[in-house]
């Protein structure tokens, strides 16, 4: 069976939510083994705790949502995690919407809660077995 190449997610967390994100990664570790992982500079640094390899890009609120959102149009990103508080107020919120937008734009998973990440898990797991 051929496998196609590794495949790249971005993983995003608002800081209330950066909780939530890890402990979601630590609960599918393997599966997030099998992936390149990219994420904004403080998520990434947390994440890197698990033992992951994460790339990280610039901190949301200085620019880190909209690169994300760039490898999202330049088809360097597959799927988007980005846990994200929305009863905070953000002051990068147009570039939370862009990333939100491009993502649509270019037909790409995007979970924003724990119930909808769960669901890209279990899909692109089932696209690792074809």
């Amino acid at each position: 069976m051929k496998r196609s190449p590794k495949r790249t997610l971005a993983l995003i967390a608002h800081d209330g939510k950066k909780a939530d994100m890890i402990a979601f990664v630590k609960d599918n570790i393997e599966f997030f083994k099998t992936f390149n992982l990219v994420a904004t500079a403080t998520t990434g640094k947390l994440l890197q705790q698990t033992g992951l390899k994460v790339t990280k890009v610039l901190s949301g609120p200085i620019g880190g949502d909209a690169q994300i959102a760039a490898m999202v149009a330049t088809g360097k990103v597959h799927a988007v995690i980005f846990m994200r508080d929305p009863l905070g107020m953000h002051p990068h919120e147009p570039d939370i919407y862009s990333l939100l937008r491009i993502c649509d734009v270019h037909d790409v998973p995007l979970a924003t809660n724990p119930s909808t990440a769960q669901l890209i898990v279990k899909g692109l797991f089932k696209n690792l077995l074809l």
